[in-house]
């Protein structure tokens, strides 16, 4: 991705934010271009996506952000969503919340009790987004997993994604027992949560809140990374913070080392 530079910022966003003083481009994902502005009206996020696939991910994200935004769920405030005509090309201005990543937080954090209660606090937005009433707009016309599986399908055949048919074919043979849905964020890992002086200040990336199975949120939340989950006192402390019984082996697997290879 290349960097984003002023003058390709789209004329409406300009005029929101006024004369653009600087623009600094923080680590990011692969399928987005951000850029940190500080503009003559406030510090600003900006993203910038290219292509079908990404345009209707962030067309996603800035419905889900419109719609959860009287909510009291710790998310960015929405400014402006602008899309290119022909579809091939969409941004955002998010508001820019000060803090660096879970991820970032847990791999340097020494101390174990700071590193525990941050996982429970992990747990426990978790618990406040699945408890948070869906806004009907977010509600699919179709059962989630459903609308989850016909996606993969389409990946499958359209898309470099690292699973396979053979994969596909058994997340449709042996789905997991139903429960009862809930608001989702879609992509809830440590990658999306930040945190400012050891609290859970924010939660990016709604591009998959939507009406859909709590435990796919769950399974996302708890997979291994460096210093983070790869002992199962972690899960355990994460669980106590959501408030639940922690989900079962063939759940995790299926959603996290199974449906979610397909996005």
């Amino acid at each position: 991705m290349q960097p984003i530079t002023i003058y390709e910022i789209p004329e409406d966003i300009h005029d929101e934010v006024g004369t653009i003083y600087t623009i600094c481009f923080p680590k990011q994902g692969h399928t987005s271009d951000v850029a940190i502005i500080e503009a003559k009206h406030g510090t600003y996020i900006i993203k910038r996506v290219k292509g079908e696939l990404f345009c209707a991910q962030l067309a996603k994200e800035a419905k889900a952000l419109m719609y959860l935004s009287s909510t009291a769920l710790p998310i960015p405030t929405l400014y402006r969503f602008h899309e290119t005509k022909n579809k091939k090309e969409a941004w955002a201005l998010l508001e820019d919340i000060e803090g660096e990543t879970l991820r970032q937080a847990l791999e340097k954090e020494t101390n174990e009790a700071k590193r525990q209660d941050m996982i429970f606090c992990f747990g426990e937005v978790l618990s406040k987004i699945h408890s948070t009433p869906c806004p009907r707009e977010l509600i699919g016309q179709k059962p989630w997993l459903d609308e989850m599986l016909e996606k993969a399908a389409y990946h499958l055949t359209h898309y470099h994604v690292d699973g396979t048919a053979e994969l596909l074919d058994a997340l449709i043979k042996k789905r997991p027992a139903p429960c009862p849905p809930t608001l989702i964020h879609g992509d809830f890992t440590i990658d999306n949560v930040l945190v400012r002086d050891g609290n859970i200040v924010g939660v990016i990336d709604w591009s998959g809140g939507t009406f859909g199975d709590p435990r796919y949120d769950a399974a996302l939340a708890i997979r291994p990374k460096p210093n983070a989950f790869q002992r199962e006192s972690d899960v355990i402390v994460f669980f106590e913070g959501y408030g639940q019984e922690p989900i079962t082996k063939d759940e995790y697997e299926y959603f996290a080392n199974g449906l979610y290879e397909f996005f």
